[in-house]
């Protein structure tokens, strides 16, 4: 029997495939080539070095088995499911540019570019380089995303608190801890309960993004809930929220949400609570760019600034002095 041409799969791969036993060796193997002409060539290539003895069987890690190991060395879950189900049992020298590109195409057909890069390219990536496998790989294009200021106005915020406390008491306290201090997800979530000193109002963050320690001021709101946490925080070493990172805390976030009537811009989700806190402090407690890099939430004043258009500047107010040009039918 003679190896098949096998036309490429949507959404699986746009290369052809060769299929079929030859000579009692069966192949199963991409043709790397989109051209139905150079494929063919290909195929008879094969069957050539079979009839010689020295064709060579592509052999390796596959993708489901390099994921396995990424994971247990204690890489992030949270995006493999869908991956796995798209590439198995797929050997990672077939997987390049124009696999992981098909990829993102058929399991986020609909989503932006940097949702694909978020959810496909970085996690791909992730495990090929776990397996020594190391090419730069092309994101797509906006792949960057913009940049993240959305931010809830105070009555919107109070309906999302309300909304998660109907769904979970502590997951409402670390919506507010997030909303009143600025500090990341993961920075609340490695927050412990010896490294918080409700007398002083303050907390000790360890572990930043940044890299740095830093202490976090908590404002009076804050003290109250963290109070009232419904565990209290009697408990030295342990966290302060029960939480981890995962599929489904972000589901909470969404819930909460949907019964508070909103809907979260794209991409920001807990992130939305820190840019709430920046504009906050801009709009209502003044606090200029270098305001924000002091209070050590942010680094720089670079990335401080994208907050300026929050508000209105004084100069822009000065248009509250020009003439009125009364028309004559004033």
């Amino acid at each position: 029997m003679a190896i098949k041409l096998i036309p490429p799969r949507a959404g699986f791969s746009p290369y052809y495939y060769g299929r079929g036993t030859y000579l009692g060796q069966f192949v199963n193997r991409s043709t790397r080539t989109d051209r139905a002409a150079v494929a063919k060539r290909v195929i008879a290539q094969w069957e050539r070095e079979i009839e010689r003895g020295r064709f060579a069987q592509p052999t390796g890690p596959t993708f489901l088995s390099a994921a396995v190991g990424y994971m247990k060395a204690g890489g992030d879950r949270r995006p493999m499911a869908k991956l796995i189900a798209h590439f198995g049992d797929k050997l990672l020298a077939d997987i390049g540019q124009a696999e992981i590109d098909a990829a993102a195409l058929a399991i986020f057909p609909d989503h932006s570019p940097a949702t694909r890069n978020r959810e496909v390219y970085t996690p791909v990536s992730s495990v090929l380089k776990h397996a020594g496998i190391e090419f730069k790989i092309r994101r797509p294009k906006g792949s960057r995303g913009r940049e993240l200021t959305g931010w809830l106005w105070p009555e919107e915020a109070a309906k999302l608190f309300d909304a998660a406390r109907a769904i979970d008491h502590e997951f409402s306290t670390l919506l507010i801890f997030l909303c009143y201090t600025g500090c990341r997800l993961s920075e609340a979530l490695k927050l412990t309960c010896d490294n918080v000193r409700l007398a002083e109002a303050e907390a000790f963050a360890v572990k930043t993004k940044n890299g740095e320690p830093r202490r976090v001021f908590l404002p009076p709101v804050v003290v109250t809930e963290l109070s009232n946490h419904p565990r209290g925080l009697s408990r030295p070493g342990e966290k302060v929220f029960r939480y981890t990172k995962s599929g489904r805390l972000y589901s909470l976030l969404e819930k909460a949400a949907t019964n508070a009537g909103l809907s979260l811009p794209e991409r920001e989700a807990f992130h939305l609570l820190r840019h709430t806190y920046a504009t906050w402090m801009r709009r209502y407690a003044g606090a200029d760019a270098q305001g924000l890099v002091a209070t050590g939430a942010w680094k720089s004043a670079q990335s401080a600034r994208r907050y300026a258009h929050t508000i209105v500047s004084e100069e822009a107010k000065r248009a509250a002095l020009l003439p009125v040009a009364k028309s004559k039918s004033n």
